[in-house]
């Protein structure tokens, strides 16, 4: 179950009672992330990698889902050298001034020079630390497979689910009002997934024939085609689902490094 708050990884290092010391240069960060994600193989909706420049020297990162003030703030407060996030800036259509919002957040980061760094579906999408896998892992479902032109999975149920005993064991795992749309009573052996917002790969996933597919999200017409379809649809939140590869990547880093990494669950009801 996650856990809202913080976690730190230093403590991951083969001395579980040191202090972490060592420095990474944010050039072989990036270069490292660039390797390990291959962001360069996606064609995503925001520049992945190294979106605002901080110090060269890196001993305390803080990872999270989104790069909001309040995540940028708790970094500051922990004298954090570098932010690595799902959700970052400068998204396709969004405005360019730099002015309000955007300001403040830049400003913030620029005055303690703090580096940010962000991967969308590169996180999502990644074998090991990916979202994907990751809400595989926390829920105990097989990895069978991918639906064909989409970042979704496909996979089995670790055991017997019916329609509401898979809304349960989402809601303890997520710690997120999970919305079914569905029979409560249905046997479910089959699913498919993608986190975040991917309420619009539903129609791939009753394509695929399988009995449920879980995603972040859920609009107005998704309710009606997992009606009509008779494919359960869960919306298990946007942030809830995509905490899983921020805090994976963070243990990643920590252990390949060994520089201190704390991920930071700032959770919101959406």
């Amino acid at each position: 179950m996650y856990i809202h708050g913080s976690i730190d990884f230093t403590n991951l290092n083969s001395d579980n009672h040191r202090e972490c010391t060592m420095t990474l240069h944010r050039d072989d960060l990036t270069a490292y992330l660039t390797d390990f994600l291959q962001p360069d193989t996606f064609k995503d909706y925001c520049p992945n990698g190294l979106q605002v420049a901080g110090k060269s020297d890196i001993r305390r990162i803080v990872t999270g889902v989104t790069a909001s003030q309040r995540l940028i703030d708790e970094a500051i407060e922990r004298q954090a050298d570098a932010i690595v996030v799902h959700h970052g800036y400068f998204w396709k259509g969004e405005p360019s001034p730099v002015t309000g919002i955007k300001r403040n957040r830049l400003a913030a980061l620029l005055a303690h020079d703090i580096n940010l760094y962000a991967y969308h579906l590169p996180l999502d999408a990644h074998p090991e630390v990916g979202n994907n896998v990751q809400l595989a892992r926390e829920m105990g479902w097989e990895i069978t497979g991918e639906i064909e032109g989409t970042l979704a999975l496909m996979g089995r149920t670790s055991g017997p689910e019916t329609g509401a005993s898979l809304r349960t064991a989402l809601i303890d795992a997520m710690e997120f009002d999970v919305i079914h749309v569905g029979e409560n009573e249905d046997e479910i052996e089959t699913i498919a997934w993608c986190t975040g917002a991917a309420h619009s790969f539903l129609q791939q996933a009753i394509d695929a024939g399988v009995d449920a597919f879980v995603s972040g999200e859920i609009n107005e017409p998704t309710v009606h085609l997992a009606r009509e379809s008779g494919v359960h649809y869960y919306a298990a939140g946007h942030h809830a689902t995509e905490r899983g590869g921020p805090e994976a990547l963070g243990r990643h880093l920590a252990q390949r490094f060994g520089v201190s990494v704390e991920f930071i669950d700032l959770p919101i009801p959406v």
